[in-house]
């Protein structure tokens, strides 16, 4: 019988990540290294434009900026830059891209979603309620 030690149990891509990332300071980072492992880009820039997805803030909903505050990726401009290259991390692994190349992958956009200042979010207009054409003295009584 053949014994299967756990390091077996997980994919090559993943065993790179933990050991990349081993400290326990470094868990969200050996997560999304993972996620660029597991990404479903079936190229090399595909699986970067995942990163960028997963790392950066973009807008929920369409052409509403301010809606960037309710993406669940890393908030602050350095927890982005570390996830996006983790992520890359994680792809370079599974495209057996030289660490070299990978090392050289900058993200190509902002840092941080633009301030509130920039795109504030939508005024709610409060709604008329509809006037009663009824006055109280057209009320029948119904006390007895």
């Amino acid at each position: 019988m053949k014994t299967v030690i756990p390091e077996q149990w997980t994919p090559p891509c993943g065993n790179q990540c933990t050991h990349k990332f081993a400290s326990l300071m470094q868990i969200p980072w050996r997560v999304f290294c993972k996620k660029g492992c597991h990404s479903d880009g079936e190229t090399w820039e595909e699986c970067l434009g995942e990163c960028n997805e997963i790392c950066y803030k973009d807008p929920v909903l369409k052409d509403q900026q301010w809606s960037a505050y309710i993406d669940r990726s890393p908030g602050a401009a350095s927890y982005s830059e570390e996830c996006f290259h983790a992520c890359v991390a994680g792809c370079g692994y599974k495209f057996d891209v030289p660490p070299d190349k990978v090392d050289q992958i900058h993200p190509n956009r902002p840092a941080k979603p633009p301030s509130v200042q920039e795109a504030p979010p939508p005024t709610v207009e409060a709604i008329p309620t509809p006037k009663s054409s009824l006055s109280t003295d057209d009320v029948p009584c119904t006390s007895a």
